[in-house]
């Protein structure tokens, strides 16, 4: 059951930010667009009140009780980027705004980008580590709890790893093309 609404939040994610994003710019009804894409962090909501009822009904802790915390830790981290990422590329093609800019390309301003990424990932691992810390108190029987403890460091490996990816874009800036400085591509990023 935990599994199904799993899915049924992630694609609810996606149908909440498609019908938000087309009554902002399709059918100019920004104020209603607005309201569905505030919803979005109601689906997150369901799925650990769901979490937490499948739990207190005496499933045992396993790994879907572990991915539901990651999930909803990932959409804290990361799930506003990704809807002002989407409403910006929106706005362009149905509104006619100006083209989002993306993220830099070279030196320490994409070390900067990645650093914001990978603290979001963190953001990310800290929320479902308290979720899965929560569920194991809650649970309170050490030999039930070791699939939750296992997703810990799981969120952490992930964080761990993205934060080596992050840490490399400081130590080895990306040199921008022979001929063109940092400046003139970020201006040229700025006007497109």
């Amino acid at each position: 059951m935990v599994v199904t609404l799993i899915i049924v939040c992630e694609i609810g994610f996606w149908v909440l930010l498609a019908a938000g994003l087309a009554f902002r710019y399709l059918l100019r009804m920004p104020r209603t667009g607005m309201a569905l894409l505030l919803c979005e962090p109601l689906l997150e909501v369901v799925l650990l009140v769901v979490t937490a009822l499948d739990l207190k009904n005496g499933a045992d802790p396993s790994w879907k009780h572990g991915l539901a915390a990651l999930y909803i830790g990932y959409t804290v981290g990361h799930g506003h980027r990704t809807v002002k990422w989407l409403d910006g590329h929106a706005a362009h093609r149905l509104a006619g705004a100006a083209r989002p800019l993306g993220p830099p390309r070279y030196g320490m301003a994409r070390a900067r980008h990645e650093g914001a990424v990978w603290l979001g990932t963190v953001t990310g691992a800290a929320v479902a580590t308290v979720l899965l810390q929560l569920a194991i108190w809650y649970v309170d029987e050490p030999s039930r709890t070791g699939s939750l403890e296992s997703w810990r460091y799981a969120a952490w490996r992930a964080a761990g790893i993205h934060g080596v990816v992050a840490l490399s874009y400081w130590i080895w800036p990306r040199k921008a093309p022979a001929g063109e400085s940092e400046v003139t591509l970020e201006k040229e990023r700025v006007r497109r």
